[in-house]
């Protein structure tokens, strides 16, 4: 062997080199499975020409029959090995054979792609030797087992030891009359998971609660000794249902949500200022700076439009909830808005732009949504800000001992 792998390194054209290197690799692997496996049939049946005749086990020719070396199929002859028994014999599955013949590497290689972005159709593409006889439907039925074992754990995995320090909660409309909701955690060492979503008609509080009900029923419990921070976009369901479930409850309204809505009712050349002083807002530290930048933003609005100074002075005390805490700024662009949800939506918006149309009355929303969340979790980081917790967990615990005392 040393003497061929020398001959292909001394090749000059590298791609030949590599071929020849691939190919080598694969005999050798042959080789290695056809003596494994023989050796197998010898423990079973005894050496070739001298079978054991205690054993009741004997060779019965062979059969063709495919492995995969490197995650591709390949054919091969199978040895064949029967057993007497009272009514006379049977095939053994020849175990080194098996193991051989395990599908796991392939069928992981093949839900990836689909999962990346793959249709059915296009798998086929991928390495044709691998996918003889597999029809798309045959991977569809593949794809749907894959993800319906990512719907289970994405929606029943156990959440009693998740430390939670902020809940978010968002939806996305997936088509009309479509909705999923969805929760993420952020624990207390700044690490973001997916908790669950609900799929409805609109973001409704029936939706929300049963959504929170089922994180309850998982485990999922406002932390002991400081109150819980959720940070939300508004929606009055939304903050119902939290404040049902986790009484106490912090609320942040998101900021970017807040200024997209009043943006809605200005004219265009009043946008750069409006985004200049939420800018602002957004990187006040502390109380006093978030009280100077919110009542900037009112005295702005107050001779622009009668709908934007309403619809800012509608969300109130919530829009300062983190400033108040006088926690560290470094927190602020993890947690002034759902970004961090949101984030994890354009993800998932790649992944189920290739769905042509929902199927309402199927479980195909709950795969796409659990997919796709799957994947975009993958991509998680910690948060921006994260060596500064520690501090806004000690004020949540002021404001915790504040809201007993009084």
């Amino acid at each position: 062997m040393k003497d061929t792998i020398k001959a292909i390194l001394e090749q000059e054209d590298s791609q030949q080199a590599a071929a020849a290197f691939r190919k080598e690799l694969r005999e050798r692997l042959r080789a290695s499975l056809y003596e494994i496996v023989e050796e197998e049939v010898r423990l079973l049946c005894g050496a070739r020409y001298h079978p054991a005749s205690v054993s009741g086990h004997y060779r019965s020719g062979s059969a063709l029959s495919s492995v995969y070396f490197q995650g591709e199929r390949e054919s091969l002859k199978r040895p064949r090995v029967r057993r007497e028994t009272e009514d006379g014999s049977e095939e053994m599955a020849l175990k080194s054979w098996q193991l051989a013949r395990d599908p796991t590497e392939w069928e992981e290689a093949m839900v990836r792609a689909v999962l990346c972005g793959v249709s059915c159709r296009g798998v086929s593409q991928l390495r044709a030797s691998e996918l003889r006889g597999e029809s798309k439907s045959s991977l569809s039925r593949l794809w749907q087992n894959k993800a319906a074992g990512l719907v289970e754990e994405l929606q029943n995995s156990d959440l009693s030891e998740l430390d939670l320090l902020v809940l978010m909660i968002d939806a996305v409309v997936l088509c009309k009359d479509l909705v999923a909701t969805v929760a993420l955690g952020i624990d207390t060492e700044g690490k973001k998971h997916i908790l669950g979503f609900r799929v409805g008609y609109s973001e409704n509080a029936e939706v929300c609660s049963d959504l929170l009900g089922s994180l309850q029923g998982r485990g999922l419990k406002a932390p002991h000794g400081r109150r819980l921070l959720a940070v939300l976009d508004g929606s009055r369901a939304l903050n119902k249902a939290v404040q049902q479930h986790f009484p106490g409850t912090l609320v942040q309204r998101c900021l970017v949500h807040k200024e997209r809505n009043i943006r809605a009712y200005l004219s265009a050349r009043h946008w750069h200022e409006l985004a200049r002083l939420f800018k602002k807002l957004r990187q006040a530290q502390g109380s006093a700076q978030a009280e100077e930048a919110a009542t900037a933003i009112a005295s702005f609005l107050k001779n622009k439009n009668a709908q934007a100074r309403e619809s800012f002075e509608e969300a109130g005390e919530e829009l300062l909830t983190l400033l108040r805490l006088e926690a560290p700024n470094t927190l602020n662009i993890s947690l002034l808005s759902t970004n961090c949800i949101e984030n994890a939506f354009k993800n998932l918006r790649r992944h189920i732009g290739r769905v042509a149309r929902w199927r309402h009355e199927t479980r195909q929303a709950d795969l796409w949504l659990a997919s796709g969340l799957m994947l975009a979790q993958r991509t998680f980081r910690k948060i921006r800000g994260v060596h500064d917790i520690p501090k806004l967990i000690a004020a949540l615990e002021r404001s915790w001992e504040q809201r007993m005392a009084a």
